[in-house]
């Protein structure tokens, strides 16, 4: 994950030489206090004192002001790494298909794009103030310790090898947990999704205590692994106080037993208390780098995770994006299957759907109708066969060139945070074409609702859309593929929410503006489908009829079926007389 630190490399050289500073400085203040104490207190020589003492405020204040600039350029560079890691992260997520979607799982996505992108951020700013500063002060220290006192260096060793000891020991223990601790999160993230999305359902069934249930045994879980990982992280503070206390101890102990043979040994002993102390406080700070680095290598390892992921989709350079006169879709063959399933979900579908007319899809529940039309943009891939879009395999189009054309409208009317306008015009290269967007609105009979908002098209969109009706999502997604005037209409069951009247006044208002587009449309009511040019029907992931409305209400005994479950016994009576005529 340091790939990301190399467009700031200008930033690194000057925050290396901001630690120099900071960490050369800090060095010398132990040095000079000896220097005041053997050769200006006991020689009462004032004058030294003060010529000393002003040379270890300048250094004092040099040592502070590349403290500031390291801080102040760790932060920064930091914070920016932190700014392109969610750039990139965001960029390869949108370029998923939705099985690499569903491999994930969009809690795990949205938990590697905000809490483990702030684990490696915070953890980079630590390394990047730390990393250089800490082996700097240890070594500088340690040398300088040595030229001191070398009969007293032995107690620095110690310190460190009893403190890399408990440190190597914690995180032995802590490790594996840190894994599980961000799995848990991902669960919890998932959880609270699916009970905010669901918050409705969850009242109508009053299973509140159920769901409940369900994220408390989750959240015990965190908080048990938090908690394990909390009391082990707490043991630092007190065995670095202890093993600081210690060493401060044996220096004086020492320090003092060589005073009666040498008297300047007070300021040596003074110096080397203060440099055994900058060694441990190196060793601890690394200690504590060696905490963070671990927990924030499994955030990194998911992050790349998705990084790295190959798309299970790839598009090639070809644009497609001259309008052809007459644009055409063609099923060749075409059978499809999830990722690890056995059995096929769509096989051998073969149809053609021209400019000018509508072709319809119609089925029991499961039969693969929204699999079907999910191929054409390629939401998935077809497992066998080809699908031609104007006489070109989709597979052979880039995004842009194939998404151009499309127009689509989901099962569920998806709308974003943002205005009426905003959403209506979400596809459009010309974001304030007010024009566009009213007539748009007006096929799908959504003027009259916004026109009843109280700022009209300016009016303000929730997150999904929760603030508008069913019925009103659906006729704004619909706007918005109405605004995007594409050559290929999609509608996954885009009607159902919409009663009798209102469906029947949009389709009357689509005609004109769909007469030189391809029109798919997935119904479950026959009513909605009864008028296209085409009919295809499904069984089981099979084509089991095509024609009109007259001819498979003749023929094909599944539309026969689905007819007389949506009509009366007179009704469907007189549609057979009336196709037999």
């Amino acid at each position: 994950m340091l790939r990301f630190l190399k467009p700031y490399w200008k930033q690194a050289i000057v925050l290396v030489f901001a630690i120099g500073i900071q960490a050369w400085g800090t060095l010398r203040l132990p040095t000079l206090m000896s220097e005041i104490v053997n050769r200006g207190i006991v020689a009462e020589d004032h004058g030294f004192i003060l010529f000393v003492g002003l040379k270890m405020v300048l250094w004092a204040v040099i040592s502070a002001g590349g403290a500031l600039l390291s801080a102040y350029l760790s932060a920064r560079t930091g914070s920016a790494i932190g700014r392109d890691m969610r750039e990139e992260l965001f960029k390869k997520i949108l370029s998923f298909s939705i099985s690499e979607i569903d491999d994930f799982s969009t809690a795990s996505l949205i938990t590697r794009t905000t809490n483990d992108i702030s684990t490696v951020q915070s953890t980079l700013i630590m390394m990047l103030s730390m990393m250089l500063r800490v082996p700097m002060m240890a070594i500088g220290a340690i040398v300088e310790a040595v030229a001191l006192a070398p009969d007293m260096t032995w107690i620095i060793a110690l310190a460190v090898a009893v403190l890399l000891f408990f440190v190597i020991l914690i995180l032995s223990l802590v490790m594996p947990k840190f894994m599980l601790y961000q799995k848990l999160i991902d669960k919890v993230n998932l959880l609270t999704r699916e009970n905010l999305t669901g918050l409705r359902v969850i009242r109508a069934f009053n299973n509140e205590k159920y769901e409940q249930k369900k994220f408390e045994e989750t959240n015990a879980k965190i908080m048990k692994t938090d908690f394990f990982i909390s009391k082990l992280m707490g043991l630092e503070t007190p065995l670095m106080t202890l093993i600081f206390n210690g060493t401060s101890l044996l220096c004086i102990w020492i320090g003092i037993s060589h005073l009666e043979f040498d008297a300047s040994y007070l300021g040596k002993m003074m110096a080397f208390m203060q440099y055994a102390t900058q060694v441990i406080l190196s060793f601890f700070f690394l200690a504590i780098l060696f905490v963070m680095i671990p927990r924030a290598s499994v955030s990194a390892k998911r992050i790349d995770e998705v990084l790295k992921t190959k798309q299970k989709i790839t598009w090639k350079d070809m644009k497609g994006d001259d309008r052809v006169i007459e644009p055409s879709i063609e099923f060749k063959d075409v059978s499809f299957k999830y990722a690890g399933a056995d059995e096929d979900v769509i096989s051998n579908v073969s149809f053609v759907a021209k400019a000018g007319e509508t072709t319809a899809f119609i089925g029991s529940t499961g039969s693969g109708k929204s699999t079907l039309i999910n191929l054409v943009p390629r939401f998935y891939d077809v497992t066998e066969g080809k699908i031609l879009v104007d006489g070109i395999d989709v597979r052979d189009y880039s995004s842009k060139g194939l998404m151009k054309k499309i127009g689509y409208v989901p099962q569920k009317g998806f709308l974003f945070s943002g205005t009426v306008k905003s959403n209506i015009l979400f596809g459009t290269e010309n974001a304030d074409d007010e024009k566009r967007m009213k007539e748009a609105a007006e096929i799908a009979q959504a003027s009259e609702f916004i026109s009843k908002l109280p700022d009209k098209y300016e009016s303000k969109i929730v997150e999904g859309g929760i603030n508008v009706s069913g019925g009103q999502r659906q006729r704004l997604s619909i706007a918005r593929a109405v605004a995007k005037n594409p050559e290929i209409y999609i509608f996954d069951d885009a009607f159902s929410a919409l009663d009798m009247k209102t469906d029947k006044k949009l389709r009357e208002a689509l005609k004109p503006v769909t007469k030189n587009s391809v029109v798919l449309i997935v119904a479950q009511r026959v009513s909605t489908i009864r008028d296209a040019e085409q009919i295809v029907v499904l069984d089981k992931g099979k084509v089991v009829g095509i024609g009109t409305h007259a001819e498979l209400i003749k023929k094909c005994k599944v539309y026969q079926e689905i007819c007389k479950s949506q009509l009366s016994e007179d009704e469907y009576r007189k549609e057979v007389s009336d196709a037999r005529a």
